[in-house]
């Protein structure tokens, strides 16, 4: 292993040993004497309003505010993965779309099959529909050099879509109003954005400053704001050929402060779950759903389409993964917090008690996920021993990853 490969991946562990240990926190916090406390702070009220929000607490700043800065980084991961990457060629490109439709659709399915004959909870079919990029990108990280960087560039491009597709889910099923106007400012937010882009507007700050405006319309509309992060990404210059792109400029400058400082943030605040009730509060149709939909509908979805679409010719296995491997990704697509918390609560907006029990059903889909996707990618052989059709050259796909990955460390030394 190269030395940039392993401090690559020291880091990467440290920071996911970080977010980890701030939502073990949250949930030893909520679950103690300190929940009072707990509950306090993220109800917080920062001192300011925004439309159609209202007064901003520091739970909703984290979610809806430095979340967005965090898919800021990871649509600049995907764009330059798209362009420049694993991700370049259209064959590449096809397995996470068809992966995270699959991934969706099922996860969906499992839910309705549950709580059918209770109409009240038909609503909340899209809650275990998202994966939580921040939490599955921390359990690849302990890992480290044991999976094949193909595979974590699947597991983000999947998170990045469904996540996309869960904002539209948001957009059609959930949102009670739009507003257009805010709308049409976003829209032309990306336009110019983008027409800044082809003229050749190469300064990181005009970039930021258009982030910022964009997530304030984005927000205003009514539809949740992190998709602005995503949008911004997509116009910010790749600049192929130039010494140091805008990309390059933004991801670098972004990468340490949202891996050790948001994600982990972001974990504390949203981990924090009061478990009471013991088996027969997980055992209830809400949350046996959604921990159903989490933990078999994901990994039966995901590895589903992955293998009846490399079987159909319709796409091709990520280079250098095993097919135990392909399964372990699609069993931690199962983790699913952000979104999933966030869905709960627009679907059942006047009935705390179920949104209590939504929240245990995505903790207890959540943890399977981890445990039984870790534990899988951690016993996972190696593609030459599993299939010898694979190209064994692990060494060499993981010295391109950390070729792409340096500046990043770089910039956080």
């Amino acid at each position: 292993m190269s030395q940039d490969l392993a401090r690559q991946t020291a880091r990467e562990r440290l920071a996911g040993l970080v977010l980890i240990a701030a939502a073990a926190a949250a949930l030893i916090a909520s679950n103690s004497p300190l929940a009072p406390l707990y509950d306090g702070l993220l109800h917080l009220k920062l001192g300011f309003a925004l439309p159609r929000v209202g007064p901003i607490d520091i739970h909703l700043f984290v979610v809806d505010g430095l979340m967005a800065v965090f898919f800021l980084l990871i649509g600049l991961e995907v764009k330059r993965e798209w362009f420049e990457g694993q991700l370049s060629s259209r064959e590449a490109r096809k397995l996470p779309i068809v992966a995270a439709i699959a991934g969706m659709a099922l996860p969906a399915l499992f839910y309705l099959t549950v709580v059918w004959p209770d109409p009240t909870l038909r609503q909340g079919w899209a809650i275990p529909a998202a994966t939580d990029i921040a939490f599955a990108i921390a359990v690849l990280a302990i890992l480290g050099s044991r999976v094949p960087p193909s595979i974590k560039v699947l597991l983000v491009t999947i998170a990045i879509i469904d996540d996309v597709g869960a904002v539209v889910i948001i957009a059609l099923f959930y949102t009670q109003s739009l507003d257009v106007a805010a709308l049409g400012m976003a829209a032309g937010a990306v336009a110019a954005m983008a027409v800044a882009n082809m003229f050749g507007v190469r300064r990181p700050l005009f970039y930021y400053a258009g982030f910022a405006l964009l997530w304030y319309f984005v927000l205003k509309s009514g539809v949740h704001a992190t998709i602005a992060g995503v949008l911004a990404a997509m116009t910010v210059p790749l600049g192929k050929g130039e010494a140091k792109s805008t990309l390059e400029t933004m991801e670098h400058a972004l990468h340490p402060w949202v891996m050790f400082g948001i994600v982990p943030i972001f974990g504390f605040v949203s981990a924090g779950v009061a478990l009471t009730g013991g088996i027969d509060a997980l055992l209830a149709p809400l949350p046996l759903a959604i921990a159903l939909g989490l933990f078999l509908g994901k990994q039966i979805g995901v590895f589903g389409a992955v293998r009846l679409g490399q079987a159909a010719g319709l796409c091709c296995k990520p280079e250098g993964a095993s097919w135990t491997q392909i399964y372990g990704a699609a069993i931690l697509t199962g983790i699913g917090f952000t979104m999933s918390l966030f869905i709960a609560g627009l679907a059942f907006p006047d009935r705390p008690e179920l949104f209590e029990q939504a929240k245990i059903g995505i903790l207890a889909g959540s943890i399977l996920s981890a445990l039984a996707g870790f534990m899988v990618l951690r016993l996972a052989r190696s593609p030459a021993v599993e299939d010898p059709d694979v190209v064994d050259d692990i060494d060499e796909a993981e010295r391109l990853f950390a070729q792409k990955r340096r500046a990043p460390l770089d910039a956080a030394d």
